[in-house]
C-alpha cells in the first residue's frame, strides 16, 4: 500500500481516475465491466462521454440507472455495481479515501467456491501478462464475476436482502488483512482534512485565520498510468504520491 504525505490529499480526501468502460461483450450479451462491491468506501461517477447504465444490487434491491454525458451518480459501501457500455462510455470516477476503491477496497462477485478464503480469491482474480496481453485474463475475471452476480440477483429475487449476507461475510474475511493499510490511508487523507476544517472553523469563530497565510494552488501531474486494466474498464490513474 502506498504511503501518503500531508500534502497529497485532494479536496475531501477523494481519489480520481478516468475510466473508459470495457467495450467487449460478456456472455449475457451486454457490454461492460466487472460487478464488485466496496466495503468501506463510497464511489461516484461523472459521465464525461458516451452512454450506458450502471446496474446495482444492495439490500434495497436491483436497479439499472441510465448514464449519459453529464450524469452524476454515487453509491454507498455495500452496493454491488456493474457498468454497462452503451457506446463510448467514459467516466471520471470520484472515490473516497484517496482512491481506496482502486487500491484494495473491492471484492468481485465471484461464485462462492472462489470466496472461501483470501488466497483462493486472489488466485481467481489476479491478472496475468502485461499490456494488451492482460485483456484475456481481465475478461475471464469479469465473466466469472458475472456468474456470481447472476446467482446473487436470482437469490435476492427469491429471498430478499438476506440473500446477500453470505457474500458480504465472505467479502469481509477477504479484505481483513488489508485493514491496517486502509486505516492509514484514511487517517492521512479524509480524516486529516476533516480535522483541518474543524481547526479552521474554530479559528474563524475566534476571529482568526492563520491557515489563510499558507494558502497555495495544488496540481497533480499527468496520469502515471494510461489504460490500466481495471475492474470496469481501462483506467488513466493519478498517483497522489506524485503531488508536489
Amino acid at each position: 500500500m502506498c504511503e501518503f504525505g500531508p500534502a497529497a490529499a485532494l479536496p475531501g480526501g477523494i481519489g480520481v481516475s478516468r475510466l473508459t468502460v470495457y467495450d467487449i461483450e460478456a456472455p449475457d450479451g451486454l457490454v461492460g465491466g466487472t460487478p464488485h462491491v466496496h466495503l468501506a468506501c463510497s464511489e461516484g461517477y461523472y459521465v464525461i462521454a458516451g452512454s450506458g447504465a450502471v446496474q446495482t444490487l444492495n439490500p434495497k434491491g436491483f436497479t439499472e440507472t441510465p448514464l449519459q454525458a453529464g450524469t452524476v451518480v454515487w453509491f454507498d459501501p455495500g452496493t454491488i455495481h456493474r457498468l454497462i457500455n452503451g457506446g463510448g462510455l467514459q467516466i471520471l470516477t470520484l472515490m473516497s479515501n484517496s482512491g481506496l476503491p482502486e487500491a484494495g477496497d473491492a471484492v468481485l462477485t465471484l461464485p462462492p467456491e472462489h470466496l472461501t478464503d483470501r488466497e483462493t480469491y486472489l488466485e481467481a482474480t489476479t491478472l496475468t501478462g502485461e499490456g494488451e496481453a492482460r485483456t484475456p485474463s481481465a475478461m475471464a475475471r469479469r465473466n466469472l464475476a458475472l456468474e456470481g452476480f447472476a446467482v446473487l440477483r436470482d437469490a435476492y429475487a427469491a429471498d430478499g436482502p438476506t440473500a446477500l449476507d453470505a457474500f458480504y461475510e465472505s467479502a469481509v474475511r477477504i479484505v481483513q488483512p488489508q485493514l491496517a493499510d486502509w486505516r492509514k490511508r484514511w487517517e492521512q487523507g479524509a480524516r486529516r482534512l476533516a480535522d483541518e476544517t474543524g481547526a479552521a472553523l474554530e479559528a474563524l469563530e475566534a476571529g482568526k485565520a492563520p491557515h489563510l497565510q499558507t494558502a497555495e494552488l495544488h496540481e497533480l501531474p499527468a496520469p502515471t498510468e494510461f489504460g490500466r486494466h481495471g475492474m470496469c474498464g481501462r483506467l488513466d490513474v493519478y498517483d497522489l504520491n506524485q503531488h508536489p
